[in-house]
């Protein structure tokens, strides 16, 4: 069975930090970090952008993800990019990146770190 074939969870909102349930998955989200939006200082997870981590037991690995606008420029490019960083982790053989538009993004999803970095505090 590929990545694609199974039956992912439904998007509510932003990742919530803190419900890691392996050490994989805690190195994925490191990953993540690493992925910052060409518009602003902040990585596209503490911006709320990712909704779904779904691990396998064999490490495939499936992200759902937003953006914060449909019509963001890097839309085509931030998926590959989130790819190339994830790819990198130790027992992850494969990553499927979907873009998601259920629920659409809001400053509400930012961690209150990037709020911080923002001054919207």
């Amino acid at each position: 069975m590929s990545i694609s074939e199974i039956e992912r969870p439904v998007a509510t909102g932003p990742y919530v930090e803190g419900t890691c349930k392996s050490e994989l998955e805690g190195d994925v989200i490191d990953a993540l970090r690493t992925v910052f939006d060409p518009e602003l200082p902040i990585s596209i997870y503490d911006l709320g952008l990712i909704y779904v981590i779904d691990i396998e037991e064999n490490g495939h690995t499936y992200i759902g993800m937003t953006l914060t606008a449909p019509g963001c420029p890097v839309a085509g490019e931030i998926p590959k990019w989130i790819r190339d960083a994830i790819i990198k982790v130790a027992g992850v053989p494969m990553v499927e990146v979907e873009i998601l538009w259920d629920p659409p993004w809001t400053q509400d999803n930012m961690s209150e770190a990037a709020k911080l970095d923002l001054g919207m505090f």
